[in-house]
């Protein structure tokens, strides 16, 4: 029996649905969504396993014009993207007119690979604006098929779920056939926390922080983890904690819940937070959680 297996990468602008896609793919939660732009920082792979086939898919960091250090390396995580994808996603959402980056947009019309263009979110239009944005695309990206979905709804997604697999190319697969993705369960464990910063504080705050688990310890019925929340300024710090340590408490307490569904274990997560003045545009540190290639 032949075996399919390819790289998948998912681009588009910040907050287009990529997270949800992929996640709907793999069927964990793997990237972290949340309404707020930008909250992808890495490219997280998400491998869907079927007998004669291996998808693995990349959800990258949403495009945006880098305006520190941290934005310049998650760029490049995109730039990346290109190099190794045997299909490209080009995920826009209804009334969005075109991508933050020329350079990006010329490399997806020019592309040598087949190019899926997604129009998300089309539970929120009506057939007649459906259809001319359809046909806007079909001129502005002539190389892609192209399918209207609704990730959040699930609606195309298997049918462009089967269309990859018909595009992915003859090859034995490239992980274990029980492996959902390449990163740590640290990672998860971070992306985790970071969520619900996303989700319960406003303006910078969640955009300055950086989570780092220092221990992840596995017994039998349960799982001890301490993590630090990384902060760049006094008063973040003190926003985070929240009075009495409430807004701390409320972060642990929902990200242990969903790290409880994750590992499929008790968790005992314990919580700090600690000022690292400056950590985006610092070269050393950004090598340090993972944004260097």
């Amino acid at each position: 029996m032949s075996h399919k297996a390819g790289f998948v990468n998912i681009i588009g602008n910040p907050n287009v649905g990529k997270s949800t896609l992929m996640n709907a793919f793999v069927g964990e939660k793997l990237s972290i969504i949340t309404s707020k732009a930008q909250t992808t920082r890495h490219r997280i792979l998400g491998i869907v396993n079927g007998e004669d086939f291996q998808m693995v898919l990349s959800d990258t960091p949403g495009i945006i014009k880098p305006a520190y250090e941290l934005q310049e390396s998650m760029m490049d995580f995109v730039k990346s993207a290109f190099d190794d994808a045997d299909v490209l996603i080009y995920m826009v959402e209804i009334g969005e007119k075109e991508l933050k980056d020329e350079a990006f947009f010329n490399r997806i019309t020019n592309s040598k690979i087949p190019v899926l263009l997604l129009l998300n979110k089309i539970d929120k239009s009506d057939q007649e604006q459906l259809e001319e944005q359809v046909q806007s695309w079909a001129v502005k990206v002539p190389n892609a098929e192209i399918f209207a979905i609704s990730a959040l709804e699930g609606f195309q997604v298997k049918e462009v779920f089967e269309r990859i697999v018909e595009l992915l190319p003859d090859s034995p697969p490239f992980y274990p056939k029980d492996q959902l993705t390449d990163k740590p369960e640290r990672f998860f464990v971070n992306e985790t926390i970071r969520e619900k910063i996303l989700i319960h504080y406003k303006k910078e705050i969640p955009y300055a922080v950086e989570i780092d688990t220092e221990e992840f310890f596995e017994e039998d019925d349960i799982i001890r983890m301490r993590a630090v929340i990384m902060v760049e300024r006094e008063t973040q710090k003190g926003i985070i904690i929240g009075h009495k340590g409430s807004a701390l408490k409320r972060v642990g307490m929902e990200a242990r819940k969903d790290l409880e569904k994750f590992f499929g274990k008790q968790v005992h997560l314990e919580l700090y937070v600690k000022v690292n003045k400056n950590w985006r545009s610092d070269q050393r540190q950004l090598k340090r959680f993972g944004y260097n290639q």
